[in-house]
């Protein structure tokens, strides 16, 4: 039940009453199937009969409208939206791209639901670059030269992501989800400690990726490669825009983790997080040998990060903010 209270007139007590928002549901037949939808309805205060407001039309066939594409698996207005951004093509020549009629993606931007054949498509096209450059190269002859190396370029950055796990790509979506700027040397640190956190809290590591013991600290070559270009500035990439929304991918303890990095290490930007790693067993380990100002690319091994983590949650109890951050003033003061 909603706690939003308003004033209209009800025309059971013939008055103006304070209402109250709540959730009901409500069976609707369509193409010979009965759904159960859940809508919002005004509810008089007074009398408790519902309240008919116009103004609650458009969100209730929004509701619906969501709440059916997602018993017939048919892909969403905003991942349409998404498909159009991260391609950074529009509706025609998107349209033309799968091999659609060319005001296909206007008609169902405007409301119309597509069919599961057409939404099974744009669904492919949106979580598979490979197969949106298939359908680009199949379908080239049909689009503008300016639209089709635009969305071509775009293909072949966004199959760059998925040169890292899933789960990677799930924790960098959610950093950004979390914090309002992120340059790739904060970003590198704060996967470093997301795994180093992990360990202390699970005893397993959050992903499958090997980090490596680079002058500037523990460093994700692939996550280097894929932001590479954006240096020292933070990174808007308009590519994660394909997570948004998508955070329960991770579980509610990885979430907590994430969480727990972003409120601690999270508020230090990425030359003081170097400093700190730089005072770490598992970096120091790995770079024996060299000195600072040498390149070195050798592994950190994960055995190093679980033992080192493992030491630091039973000194400073790394399941909570008040431990992690009791840490990181004392490696700063040291």
């Amino acid at each position: 039940m909603s706690r939003e209270k308003r004033v209209d007139f009800c025309e059971q007590c013939r008055q103006k009453s304070h209402y109250t928002l709540q959730k009901r549901k409500v069976e609707k037949q369509m193409k010979d199937k009965v759904y159960s939808f859940e809508i919002t309805v005004a509810v008089c205060d007074a009398c408790g009969e519902e309240m008919g407001l116009p103004e609650l039309i458009d969100r209730n066939i929004q509701e619906i409208d969501e709440q059916y594409r997602a018993y017939e698996q048919i892909i969403s207005m905003e991942d349409m939206k998404k498909l159009m951004k991260i391609y950074e093509i529009g509706k025609s020549p998107l349209s033309l791209a799968l091999g659609f009629g060319e005001i296909t993606m206007t008609r169902y931007l405007d409301g119309q639901i597509p069919s599961k054949e057409y939404s099974d498509v744009m669904r492919k096209a949106l979580f598979e670059p490979t197969f949106m450059k298939q359908k680009l190269i199949e379908n080239k002859e049909k689009i503008a030269s300016t639209a089709y190396t635009k969305a071509m370029n775009a293909a072949l950055k966004l199959e760059e992501l998925f040169c890292v796990s899933e789960k990677m790509l799930r924790v960098i979506g959610y950093l950004f989800e979390r914090l309002e700027e992120v340059t790739p040397l904060m970003l590198q640190k704060l996967l470093y400690y997301t795994q180093g956190v992990s360990y202390a809290m699970k005893k397993k590591p959050m992903f499958v990726e090997e980090c490596q013991a680079w002058q500037h600290g523990p460093v994700y070559p692939e996550v280097y490669r894929m932001f590479k270009d954006f240096k020292y500035n933070p990174i808007d990439d308009p590519r994660f825009v394909i997570f948004e929304g998508t955070e329960d991918a991770l579980t509610l303890e990885e979430r907590k983790i994430v969480d727990l990095v972003v409120d601690t290490f999270g508020e230090y930007g990425g030359k003081v997080l170097e400093k700190i790693t730089h005072q770490e067993i598992p970096w120091q380990q790995a770079r024996t040998g060299y000195s600072k100002e040498m390149g070195c690319n050798e592994k950190i091994s994960k055995e190093s990060i679980k033992r080192y983590f493992c030491d630091k949650d039973e000194e400073y109890g790394f399941s909570t903010e008040k431990g992690i951050k009791k840490y990181i003033q004392t490696m700063l003061k040291s």
